[in-house]
Protein backbone atom coordinates (compact mmCIF):
# COMPACT_ATOMS: atom_id res chain seq x y z
CA UNK A 1 0.00 0.00 0.00
CA UNK A 2 2.77 2.57 0.91
CA UNK A 3 4.54 1.59 -2.38
CA UNK A 4 1.14 2.47 -4.39
CA UNK A 5 0.52 5.78 -2.04
CA UNK A 6 4.53 6.93 -3.34
CA UNK A 7 3.86 5.96 -7.07
CA UNK A 8 0.66 7.75 -7.01
CA UNK A 9 2.70 11.03 -5.25
CA UNK A 10 4.96 10.48 -7.69
CA UNK A 11 2.94 10.92 -10.96
CA UNK A 12 0.99 13.67 -9.12
CA UNK A 13 4.90 15.65 -8.72
CA UNK A 14 5.81 14.97 -12.19
CA UNK A 15 2.18 16.23 -13.79
CA UNK A 16 2.52 18.88 -11.07
CA UNK A 17 6.18 19.68 -12.54
CA UNK A 18 5.01 19.52 -16.13
CA UNK A 19 2.47 22.27 -15.45
CA UNK A 20 4.60 24.43 -13.70
CA UNK A 21 6.99 24.07 -16.55
CA UNK A 22 5.51 26.43 -18.87
CA UNK A 23 5.89 29.31 -17.78
CA UNK A 24 4.89 33.01 -19.08
CA UNK A 25 7.57 33.92 -21.80
CA UNK A 26 7.51 37.65 -23.09
CA UNK A 27 11.04 37.45 -24.61
CA UNK A 28 10.33 37.04 -27.91
CA UNK A 29 6.76 36.84 -30.32
CA UNK A 30 6.92 33.38 -30.35
CA UNK A 31 7.08 32.78 -26.35
CA UNK A 32 4.54 35.75 -26.06
CA UNK A 33 1.87 33.63 -28.59
CA UNK A 34 2.71 30.50 -27.30
CA UNK A 35 2.48 31.56 -23.85
CA UNK A 36 -1.53 33.28 -24.85
CA UNK A 37 -3.01 30.17 -26.16
CA UNK A 38 -0.98 27.60 -23.72
CA UNK A 39 -2.94 29.01 -20.78
CA UNK A 40 -6.17 29.20 -22.40
CA UNK A 41 -6.67 25.25 -23.84
CA UNK A 42 -8.51 23.15 -21.63
CA UNK A 43 -6.09 21.62 -20.07
CA UNK A 44 -4.14 24.03 -19.09
CA UNK A 45 -6.98 26.88 -18.48
CA UNK A 46 -5.37 29.81 -16.61
CA UNK A 47 -6.57 32.86 -18.19
CA UNK A 48 -4.84 34.95 -15.41
CA UNK A 49 -1.04 34.35 -16.88
CA UNK A 50 -2.58 34.61 -20.40
CA UNK A 51 -3.43 37.96 -20.16
CA UNK A 52 -0.20 38.90 -19.23
CA UNK A 53 0.49 39.54 -23.02
CA UNK A 54 -1.87 41.97 -23.03
CA UNK A 55 -0.06 45.36 -23.34
CA UNK A 56 -0.41 47.06 -19.49
CA UNK A 57 -2.65 49.33 -19.23
CA UNK A 58 -4.52 48.87 -22.91
CA UNK A 59 -7.27 47.50 -21.58
CA UNK A 60 -9.44 47.81 -18.11
CA UNK A 61 -10.27 43.97 -18.29
CA UNK A 62 -6.87 41.90 -20.06
CA UNK A 63 -8.60 38.22 -19.16
CA UNK A 64 -11.16 39.39 -21.14
CA UNK A 65 -9.35 40.51 -23.93
CA UNK A 66 -6.94 37.59 -24.28
CA UNK A 67 -9.94 34.96 -24.21
CA UNK A 68 -11.48 37.34 -27.10
CA UNK A 69 -8.24 37.07 -29.27
CA UNK A 70 -8.30 33.18 -28.86
CA UNK A 71 -12.26 33.27 -29.74
CA UNK A 72 -11.56 35.49 -32.56
CA UNK A 73 -8.54 32.58 -34.01
CA UNK A 74 -10.64 29.91 -33.43
CA UNK A 75 -13.64 31.05 -34.82
CA UNK A 76 -11.66 31.55 -38.31
CA UNK A 77 -9.96 28.37 -38.13
CA UNK A 78 -6.74 29.75 -37.90
CA UNK A 79 -3.89 27.72 -36.51
CA UNK A 80 -0.59 29.00 -35.51
CA UNK A 81 2.51 27.59 -36.92
CA UNK A 82 4.80 28.12 -34.04
CA UNK A 83 7.44 27.23 -36.59
CA UNK A 84 6.95 30.16 -38.55
CA UNK A 85 6.93 32.17 -35.63
CA UNK A 86 10.17 34.35 -34.89
CA UNK A 87 11.84 33.28 -31.69
CA UNK A 88 14.58 36.53 -32.23
CA UNK A 89 14.29 39.28 -29.08
CA UNK A 90 15.34 41.71 -31.43
CA UNK A 91 13.04 40.29 -33.98
CA UNK A 92 11.93 43.79 -36.41
CA UNK A 93 9.25 43.61 -38.99
CA UNK A 94 10.91 43.60 -42.74
CA UNK A 95 7.57 43.53 -44.98
CA UNK A 96 5.20 46.73 -44.08
CA UNK A 97 6.66 50.36 -44.04
CA UNK A 98 6.97 50.13 -40.64
CA UNK A 99 10.61 48.38 -40.55
CA UNK A 100 11.80 50.83 -37.62
CA UNK A 101 9.53 48.66 -35.29
CA UNK A 102 9.93 45.66 -33.57
CA UNK A 103 6.95 44.50 -34.81
CA UNK A 104 5.20 40.82 -36.07
CA UNK A 105 1.59 40.62 -37.32
CA UNK A 106 0.32 37.20 -37.12
CA UNK A 107 -1.93 36.76 -40.30
CA UNK A 108 -1.40 39.42 -42.33
CA UNK A 109 -3.88 38.01 -45.07
CA UNK A 110 -6.55 37.12 -42.82
CA UNK A 111 -6.15 39.13 -39.56
CA UNK A 112 -3.60 41.70 -40.44
CA UNK A 113 -4.80 44.18 -36.97
CA UNK A 114 -3.75 41.60 -35.20
CA UNK A 115 -0.12 41.67 -34.03
CA UNK A 116 2.61 41.79 -30.84
CA UNK A 117 5.14 44.27 -30.64
CA UNK A 118 8.10 45.19 -28.41
CA UNK A 119 7.53 47.09 -25.64
CA UNK A 120 10.46 47.61 -23.18
CA UNK A 121 12.23 43.83 -23.34
CA UNK A 122 8.78 42.60 -23.41
CA UNK A 123 6.60 41.23 -26.33
CA UNK A 124 2.71 41.88 -25.69
CA UNK A 125 -0.19 41.77 -28.08
CA UNK A 126 0.24 45.69 -29.54
CA UNK A 127 -2.21 48.08 -28.67
CA UNK A 128 -3.42 48.29 -32.41
CA UNK A 129 -4.85 44.85 -31.81
CA UNK A 130 -6.30 46.24 -28.63
CA UNK A 131 -7.98 48.97 -29.85
CA UNK A 132 -9.66 47.54 -32.91
CA UNK A 133 -10.49 44.21 -30.68
CA UNK A 134 -14.00 45.13 -30.31
CA UNK A 135 -14.73 45.75 -33.93
CA UNK A 136 -13.06 42.42 -34.81
CA UNK A 137 -14.95 40.38 -32.32
CA UNK A 138 -18.36 41.73 -33.40
CA UNK A 139 -16.96 41.27 -37.28
CA UNK A 140 -16.49 37.44 -36.87
CA UNK A 141 -19.36 36.95 -34.40
CA UNK A 142 -22.03 39.11 -35.58
CA UNK A 143 -24.38 40.17 -32.07
CA UNK A 144 -27.89 38.98 -33.97
CA UNK A 145 -26.35 35.33 -34.42
CA UNK A 146 -24.66 35.46 -30.63
CA UNK A 147 -28.06 36.57 -29.26
CA UNK A 148 -29.97 33.52 -30.65
CA UNK A 149 -27.41 31.02 -28.43
CA UNK A 150 -29.48 32.48 -25.51
CA UNK A 151 -32.70 31.55 -26.34
CA UNK A 152 -31.75 28.06 -27.38
CA UNK A 153 -33.32 25.48 -24.43
CA UNK A 154 -31.87 22.98 -22.22
CA UNK A 155 -32.53 20.44 -24.53
CA UNK A 156 -30.72 22.67 -27.57
CA UNK A 157 -27.38 22.09 -25.52
CA UNK A 158 -27.47 18.34 -25.89
CA UNK A 159 -24.58 16.29 -27.32
CA UNK A 160 -24.83 14.13 -30.67
CA UNK A 161 -21.28 13.30 -31.87
CA UNK A 162 -19.68 15.61 -29.09
CA UNK A 163 -21.51 18.55 -30.82
CA UNK A 164 -24.63 20.41 -29.23
CA UNK A 165 -27.53 20.19 -30.79
CA UNK A 166 -28.01 23.95 -31.46
CA UNK A 167 -25.04 24.14 -33.31
CA UNK A 168 -26.47 21.25 -35.94
CA UNK A 169 -29.71 22.70 -36.09
CA UNK A 170 -28.11 26.36 -36.74
CA UNK A 171 -26.11 24.36 -39.53
CA UNK A 172 -28.86 23.13 -41.48
CA UNK A 173 -30.87 26.66 -41.08
CA UNK A 174 -27.41 28.53 -42.26
CA UNK A 175 -27.32 25.91 -45.13
CA UNK A 176 -31.10 26.42 -46.45
CA UNK A 177 -30.84 30.29 -45.96
CA UNK A 178 -27.81 29.80 -48.43
CA UNK A 179 -29.58 27.85 -51.02
CA UNK A 180 -32.30 30.57 -51.09
CA UNK A 181 -29.98 33.64 -51.34
CA UNK A 182 -28.00 31.39 -53.55
CA UNK A 183 -31.95 31.37 -55.84
CA UNK A 184 -32.29 34.86 -55.30
CA UNK A 185 -29.05 36.26 -56.05
CA UNK A 186 -28.58 34.17 -59.19
CA UNK A 187 -32.26 35.83 -60.62
CA UNK A 188 -30.87 39.58 -59.65
CA UNK A 189 -27.63 39.36 -61.19
CA UNK A 190 -28.37 37.56 -64.42
CA UNK A 191 -30.91 40.51 -64.92
CA UNK A 192 -28.56 43.62 -64.03
CA UNK A 193 -26.07 41.46 -66.23
CA UNK A 194 -28.30 41.97 -68.77
CA UNK A 195 -28.81 45.44 -68.20
CA UNK A 196 -25.19 46.35 -68.43
CA UNK A 197 -24.80 44.27 -71.61
CA UNK A 198 -27.18 46.19 -73.49
CA UNK A 199 -26.36 49.52 -72.08
CA UNK A 200 -22.94 49.04 -73.41
CA UNK A 201 -23.35 47.04 -76.10
CA UNK A 202 -26.51 47.73 -78.31
CA UNK A 203 -26.03 44.05 -80.02
CA UNK A 204 -28.11 41.73 -78.12
CA UNK A 205 -25.84 38.33 -79.10
CA UNK A 206 -26.82 34.97 -78.26
CA UNK A 207 -23.60 33.59 -77.38
CA UNK A 208 -23.02 36.26 -75.23
CA UNK A 209 -26.61 36.01 -73.27
CA UNK A 210 -25.73 32.54 -72.48
CA UNK A 211 -22.46 33.30 -71.02
CA UNK A 212 -23.51 36.14 -68.69
CA UNK A 213 -26.41 33.32 -68.04
CA UNK A 214 -23.67 31.22 -66.83
CA UNK A 215 -22.34 33.52 -65.34
CA UNK A 216 -24.78 34.97 -62.49
CA UNK A 217 -24.56 31.35 -61.07
CA UNK A 218 -20.91 31.70 -59.60
CA UNK A 219 -21.72 34.87 -58.86
CA UNK A 220 -24.42 33.84 -57.03
CA UNK A 221 -22.84 30.79 -55.00
CA UNK A 222 -19.85 33.07 -54.35
CA UNK A 223 -22.58 35.46 -51.99
CA UNK A 224 -23.81 32.43 -50.66
CA UNK A 225 -20.42 31.23 -49.52
CA UNK A 226 -20.11 34.86 -48.05
CA UNK A 227 -22.85 34.39 -46.13
CA UNK A 228 -22.03 31.45 -44.47
CA UNK A 229 -18.12 32.53 -43.89
CA UNK A 230 -20.16 35.41 -42.42
CA UNK A 231 -22.24 33.65 -39.84
CA UNK A 232 -20.57 29.94 -39.70
CA UNK A 233 -18.00 31.22 -36.58
CA UNK A 234 -21.08 31.90 -34.73
CA UNK A 235 -21.92 28.37 -34.30
CA UNK A 236 -18.57 27.86 -32.15
CA UNK A 237 -18.03 24.09 -33.78
CA UNK A 238 -14.15 24.27 -32.50
CA UNK A 239 -11.07 25.68 -33.93
CA UNK A 240 -10.10 21.77 -35.90
CA UNK A 241 -13.69 22.07 -37.69
CA UNK A 242 -13.58 25.81 -37.85
CA UNK A 243 -9.91 25.48 -39.68
CA UNK A 244 -10.74 22.57 -42.33
CA UNK A 245 -14.67 24.09 -42.92
CA UNK A 246 -13.27 27.61 -43.89
CA UNK A 247 -10.14 25.94 -45.59
CA UNK A 248 -12.61 24.36 -48.20
CA UNK A 249 -14.95 27.47 -48.61
CA UNK A 250 -11.43 29.55 -49.17
CA UNK A 251 -10.46 26.46 -51.80
CA UNK A 252 -14.07 26.67 -53.01
CA UNK A 253 -14.57 30.71 -53.36
CA UNK A 254 -11.17 30.75 -55.26
CA UNK A 255 -11.84 27.85 -58.08
CA UNK A 256 -15.54 29.81 -58.18
CA UNK A 257 -13.20 33.26 -58.79
CA UNK A 258 -11.34 31.65 -61.36
CA UNK A 259 -14.38 30.48 -63.20
CA UNK A 260 -16.13 34.14 -63.25
CA UNK A 261 -12.93 36.00 -64.54
CA UNK A 262 -12.61 32.89 -67.24
CA UNK A 263 -16.06 34.10 -68.12
CA UNK A 264 -15.58 37.26 -68.03
CA UNK A 265 -12.31 37.09 -70.51
CA UNK A 266 -14.64 35.25 -72.66
CA UNK A 267 -17.62 37.91 -72.92
CA UNK A 268 -15.20 40.57 -73.49
CA UNK A 269 -13.44 38.61 -76.19
CA UNK A 270 -17.05 37.92 -77.55
CA UNK A 271 -17.80 41.79 -77.79
CA UNK A 272 -14.37 42.48 -78.97
CA UNK A 273 -14.61 39.74 -81.75
CA UNK A 274 -17.75 41.39 -82.79
CA UNK A 275 -16.34 44.90 -82.83
CA UNK A 276 -13.60 43.41 -85.13
CA UNK A 277 -15.92 42.01 -87.06
CA UNK A 278 -17.26 45.44 -88.17
CA UNK A 279 -14.25 47.05 -88.58
CA UNK A 280 -12.31 47.29 -92.12
CA UNK A 281 -9.32 45.33 -91.37
CA UNK A 282 -9.03 41.51 -90.46
CA UNK A 283 -6.16 41.90 -88.42
CA UNK A 284 -7.93 42.46 -85.60
CA UNK A 285 -9.54 39.18 -85.51
CA UNK A 286 -6.62 37.45 -85.55
CA UNK A 287 -6.18 39.09 -82.19
CA UNK A 288 -8.69 38.12 -81.00
CA UNK A 289 -7.58 34.30 -79.96
CA UNK A 290 -3.99 35.91 -78.78
CA UNK A 291 -5.85 37.84 -76.53
CA UNK A 292 -8.06 35.00 -75.15
CA UNK A 293 -5.10 32.55 -74.97
CA UNK A 294 -3.22 35.90 -73.52
CA UNK A 295 -5.99 36.43 -70.55
CA UNK A 296 -7.09 32.84 -70.02
CA UNK A 297 -3.65 31.87 -68.97
CA UNK A 298 -3.22 35.12 -66.61
CA UNK A 299 -6.40 33.92 -64.79
CA UNK A 300 -5.16 30.63 -64.26
CA UNK A 301 -2.07 31.89 -63.28
CA UNK A 302 -3.17 34.26 -60.49
CA UNK A 303 -5.55 31.90 -59.35
CA UNK A 304 -3.40 29.07 -58.84
CA UNK A 305 -1.09 31.58 -57.36
CA UNK A 306 -3.90 32.73 -55.03
CA UNK A 307 -4.43 29.09 -53.91
CA UNK A 308 -0.80 28.27 -53.03
CA UNK A 309 -0.80 31.02 -50.58
CA UNK A 310 -4.17 28.96 -48.79
CA UNK A 311 -1.86 26.15 -47.88
CA UNK A 312 0.88 28.40 -46.35
CA UNK A 313 2.94 29.24 -49.44
CA UNK A 314 4.22 32.48 -49.42
CA UNK A 315 3.32 34.27 -52.64
CA UNK A 316 6.18 36.46 -52.61
CA UNK A 317 8.53 33.43 -52.98
CA UNK A 318 6.25 32.03 -55.80
CA UNK A 319 6.46 35.05 -57.81
CA UNK A 320 10.39 35.54 -57.09
CA UNK A 321 10.63 31.68 -58.24
CA UNK A 322 8.69 32.21 -60.84
CA UNK A 323 10.58 35.50 -61.79
CA UNK A 324 13.43 33.76 -61.57
CA UNK A 325 12.64 30.66 -63.74
CA UNK A 326 11.27 32.90 -66.25
CA UNK A 327 14.36 35.00 -66.50
CA UNK A 328 15.97 31.51 -67.18
CA UNK A 329 13.46 30.22 -70.07
CA UNK A 330 14.11 33.65 -71.68
CA UNK A 331 17.61 33.71 -71.92
CA UNK A 332 17.21 29.88 -73.09
CA UNK A 333 15.10 30.17 -75.65
CA UNK A 334 16.07 34.35 -76.91
CA UNK A 335 14.38 33.72 -80.65
CA UNK A 336 10.58 32.86 -79.11
CA UNK A 337 11.13 36.27 -76.86
CA UNK A 338 11.98 37.68 -80.23
CA UNK A 339 9.49 36.46 -81.96
CA UNK A 340 6.92 37.35 -79.48
CA UNK A 341 7.51 41.03 -79.66
CA UNK A 342 7.88 40.62 -83.07
CA UNK A 343 4.21 39.84 -83.32
CA UNK A 344 3.13 42.80 -80.90
CA UNK A 345 4.69 45.13 -82.90
CA UNK A 346 3.02 43.74 -86.13
CA UNK A 347 -0.29 43.84 -84.20
CA UNK A 348 0.74 47.84 -82.78
CA UNK A 349 1.87 48.82 -86.57
CA UNK A 350 -0.30 46.96 -88.15
CA UNK A 351 1.93 46.67 -91.91
CA UNK A 352 -0.53 44.04 -92.82
CA UNK A 353 -4.08 42.80 -92.68
CA UNK A 354 -5.29 39.33 -92.92
CA UNK A 355 -6.07 38.56 -96.77
CA UNK A 356 -3.32 41.37 -97.68
CA UNK A 357 -1.20 40.73 -100.58
CA UNK A 358 2.29 41.26 -99.70
CA UNK A 359 5.89 40.63 -100.52
CA UNK A 360 8.21 40.04 -97.74
CA UNK A 361 11.72 39.19 -98.82
CA UNK A 362 11.55 37.61 -101.61
CA UNK A 363 7.89 36.00 -100.56
CA UNK A 364 4.74 36.42 -102.22
CA UNK A 365 1.23 35.53 -101.10
CA UNK A 366 -1.62 36.40 -99.04
CA UNK A 367 -1.59 36.61 -95.44
CA UNK A 368 -3.65 33.73 -93.76
CA UNK A 369 -2.08 34.05 -90.00
CA UNK A 370 -0.48 36.30 -87.48
CA UNK A 371 0.58 33.85 -84.92
CA UNK A 372 2.62 33.97 -81.33
CA UNK A 373 5.88 32.73 -82.74
CA UNK A 374 5.27 32.99 -86.96
CA UNK A 375 3.07 34.43 -89.45
CA UNK A 376 1.62 31.99 -92.21
CA UNK A 377 1.60 33.37 -95.82
CA UNK A 378 -0.17 31.34 -99.01
CA UNK A 379 1.45 31.81 -101.99
CA UNK A 380 -0.15 31.70 -105.24
CA UNK A 381 1.07 28.79 -105.96
CA UNK A 382 -1.19 27.37 -102.81
CA UNK A 383 2.44 26.50 -101.36
CA UNK A 384 2.70 27.54 -97.34
CA UNK A 385 5.45 29.96 -95.69
CA UNK A 386 6.01 29.98 -92.16
CA UNK A 387 7.86 33.60 -91.60
CA UNK A 388 9.03 34.42 -87.75
CA UNK A 389 7.30 37.28 -86.65
CA UNK A 390 11.27 38.31 -85.33
CA UNK A 391 11.99 38.59 -88.85
CA UNK A 392 9.03 39.88 -89.97
CA UNK A 393 8.91 42.84 -88.47
CA UNK A 394 12.45 43.94 -89.37
CA UNK A 395 12.35 43.48 -93.54
CA UNK A 396 10.47 45.39 -95.90
CA UNK A 397 7.07 44.55 -96.61
CA UNK A 398 5.09 45.66 -100.06
CA UNK A 399 1.80 45.59 -99.15
CA UNK A 400 -0.54 45.10 -102.29
CA UNK A 401 -3.27 45.29 -100.09
CA UNK A 402 -3.11 48.45 -99.13
CA UNK A 403 -3.11 50.23 -102.64
CA UNK A 404 -5.96 52.17 -103.71
CA UNK A 405 -6.95 50.58 -107.41
CA UNK A 406 -4.74 47.68 -108.46
CA UNK A 407 -2.65 49.45 -112.14
CA UNK A 408 -2.78 47.29 -115.12
CA UNK A 409 -0.11 48.07 -118.17
CA UNK A 410 0.10 46.26 -121.16
CA UNK A 411 0.84 47.28 -124.83
CA UNK A 412 -0.65 45.72 -127.92
CA UNK A 413 1.15 45.45 -130.63
CA UNK A 414 -0.72 45.79 -134.12
CA UNK A 415 0.33 45.02 -137.96
CA UNK A 416 2.91 48.63 -139.53
CA UNK A 417 0.47 48.84 -142.59
CA UNK A 418 -2.51 49.40 -140.17
CA UNK A 419 -4.03 52.51 -142.01
CA UNK A 420 -3.39 55.79 -139.21
CA UNK A 421 -7.73 55.87 -139.63
CA UNK A 422 -7.70 52.69 -138.34
CA UNK A 423 -5.52 53.23 -135.42
CA UNK A 424 -6.78 56.42 -134.50
CA UNK A 425 -10.58 54.22 -134.35
CA UNK A 426 -8.75 51.11 -132.70
CA UNK A 427 -7.61 53.67 -130.20
CA UNK A 428 -10.60 55.24 -129.55
CA UNK A 429 -12.43 52.16 -129.66
CA UNK A 430 -10.30 50.69 -126.64
CA UNK A 431 -11.12 54.24 -124.71
CA UNK A 432 -14.48 53.50 -124.79
CA UNK A 433 -14.47 49.74 -123.79
CA UNK A 434 -12.17 51.09 -120.57
CA UNK A 435 -15.17 53.39 -119.80
CA UNK A 436 -17.89 50.99 -120.13
CA UNK A 437 -16.41 48.65 -117.98
CA UNK A 438 -17.89 48.07 -114.61
CA UNK A 439 -14.58 47.51 -112.82
CA UNK A 440 -12.30 49.99 -114.44
CA UNK A 441 -11.81 53.80 -113.47
CA UNK A 442 -13.50 55.75 -116.15
CA UNK A 443 -11.82 58.87 -115.14
CA UNK A 444 -8.11 57.80 -114.31
CA UNK A 445 -6.71 55.66 -118.11
CA UNK A 446 -4.20 55.98 -121.15
CA UNK A 447 -4.59 54.96 -124.07
CA UNK A 448 -2.09 55.75 -126.82
CA UNK A 449 -0.14 55.02 -129.81
CA UNK A 450 3.43 55.30 -127.97
CA UNK A 451 6.24 53.51 -130.75
CA UNK A 452 7.38 51.68 -132.81
CA UNK A 453 8.90 48.24 -132.19
CA UNK A 454 10.64 45.99 -134.31
CA UNK A 455 7.56 44.29 -135.75
CA UNK A 456 4.50 46.30 -134.70
CA UNK A 457 2.95 49.12 -133.91
CA UNK A 458 2.63 50.25 -129.95
CA UNK A 459 -0.34 50.64 -128.31
CA UNK A 460 -0.17 51.72 -124.87
CA UNK A 461 -2.85 50.64 -121.95
CA UNK A 462 -2.50 51.97 -118.78
CA UNK A 463 -5.87 51.27 -116.78
CA UNK A 464 -6.92 50.51 -112.88
CA UNK A 465 -9.25 48.26 -111.31
CA UNK A 466 -11.36 49.21 -108.42
CA UNK A 467 -11.34 45.64 -107.10
CA UNK A 468 -8.13 44.89 -104.39
CA UNK A 469 -8.72 41.32 -104.80
CA UNK A 470 -6.56 39.14 -107.05
CA UNK A 471 -9.52 37.00 -108.41
CA UNK A 472 -11.73 39.86 -109.30
CA UNK A 473 -8.63 41.59 -111.32
CA UNK A 474 -7.92 38.49 -113.08
CA UNK A 475 -11.80 38.35 -114.18
CA UNK A 476 -12.12 42.32 -114.63
CA UNK A 477 -8.98 41.38 -117.18
CA UNK A 478 -10.29 38.83 -119.26
CA UNK A 479 -13.57 40.74 -120.03
CA UNK A 480 -11.10 43.79 -120.63
CA UNK A 481 -9.15 41.42 -123.41
CA UNK A 482 -12.06 39.63 -124.84
CA UNK A 483 -13.63 43.29 -125.66
CA UNK A 484 -10.61 44.42 -127.28
CA UNK A 485 -9.65 41.37 -129.16
CA UNK A 486 -14.30 41.54 -130.25
CA UNK A 487 -13.41 45.38 -131.55
CA UNK A 488 -9.92 44.14 -133.72
CA UNK A 489 -12.01 41.92 -135.63
CA UNK A 490 -14.36 44.22 -136.27
CA UNK A 491 -12.59 46.90 -137.11
CA UNK A 492 -10.23 44.44 -139.15
CA UNK A 493 -7.20 45.35 -137.12
CA UNK A 494 -4.71 42.91 -137.23
CA UNK A 495 -2.33 42.03 -134.01
CA UNK A 496 1.36 41.88 -135.16
CA UNK A 497 3.83 39.50 -133.82
CA UNK A 498 7.86 38.78 -134.50
CA UNK A 499 7.90 37.67 -138.05
CA UNK A 500 9.91 38.50 -141.05
CA UNK A 501 7.95 39.36 -144.39
CA UNK A 502 9.30 39.50 -147.71
CA UNK A 503 7.84 41.88 -150.18
CA UNK A 504 7.43 40.95 -154.04
CA UNK A 505 7.14 44.15 -155.49
CA UNK A 506 7.25 42.67 -159.18
CA UNK A 507 7.45 39.03 -159.97
CA UNK A 508 6.03 37.67 -163.20
CA UNK A 509 2.07 36.68 -162.45
CA UNK A 510 2.35 37.53 -159.07
CA UNK A 511 0.35 40.50 -157.16
CA UNK A 512 2.21 42.22 -154.70
CA UNK A 513 1.74 41.15 -150.69
CA UNK A 514 -0.99 43.95 -149.65
CA UNK A 515 -4.15 43.45 -147.08
CA UNK A 516 -7.40 45.44 -148.01
CA UNK A 517 -8.45 47.17 -145.01
CA UNK A 518 -11.93 48.97 -144.89
CA UNK A 519 -11.49 52.74 -143.81
CA UNK A 520 -14.87 53.91 -144.52
CA UNK A 521 -15.57 56.18 -141.77
CA UNK A 522 -19.12 54.85 -141.40
CA UNK A 523 -18.44 51.35 -141.31
CA UNK A 524 -15.35 51.64 -138.73
CA UNK A 525 -18.21 53.67 -136.76
CA UNK A 526 -20.11 50.86 -136.90
CA UNK A 527 -17.93 48.34 -136.17
CA UNK A 528 -17.13 50.46 -132.59
CA UNK A 529 -21.07 50.66 -131.78
CA UNK A 530 -21.61 47.20 -132.49
CA UNK A 531 -18.72 46.19 -130.52
CA UNK A 532 -19.36 48.23 -127.33
CA UNK A 533 -23.34 46.93 -127.26
CA UNK A 534 -21.52 43.67 -127.08
CA UNK A 535 -19.53 44.70 -123.94
CA UNK A 536 -22.23 46.11 -121.90
CA UNK A 537 -24.73 42.90 -122.39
Amino acid sequence: MKRLLLFFMLISSVFINAQESVKVNLDNPSGTIYTHLYFLQSDSYEPEKAAKTILPNATDDAQKAAIKLKQILDGKGLFVDFKMIPSNPNYKDSVSYHTALSKYVLFPEQMPLISVEKVGNHWYYSAETIQNLDKIYNEVFPWYVLKLEQLVPNVGHKTVLNIEVWKLIGLVVLLLISFLLHAIFKRLIYFILQRIHKYFVKNDGLAIAKVLKKLAHPISLLLAFSFIEKIFPSLQFGLDINHWVFLGLHITTTIFWIYVFLKLVQVVMQIYAEFTERTHGKLDDQLVPILNNFLTGVVIFLGLLKMLTLFGIDATTVIAGASIGGLAVALASQDTVKNLIGTFMIFLDKPFHIGDWIEAGGVVGSVEEVGFRSSRIRAADTSVYQIPNSKLSEIVINNKGLRLYRRYNTKLGIRYDTPPELIEAFVKGVREIIIAHPETRSESYNVEFTGFGDSALLIMINVYFKSLEWGVEQSSKHRLHMAIVKLAKALGVEFAFPSSTVMIEQFPDKNALDLKYVTDQKTIDEAIEKTIKEFNK
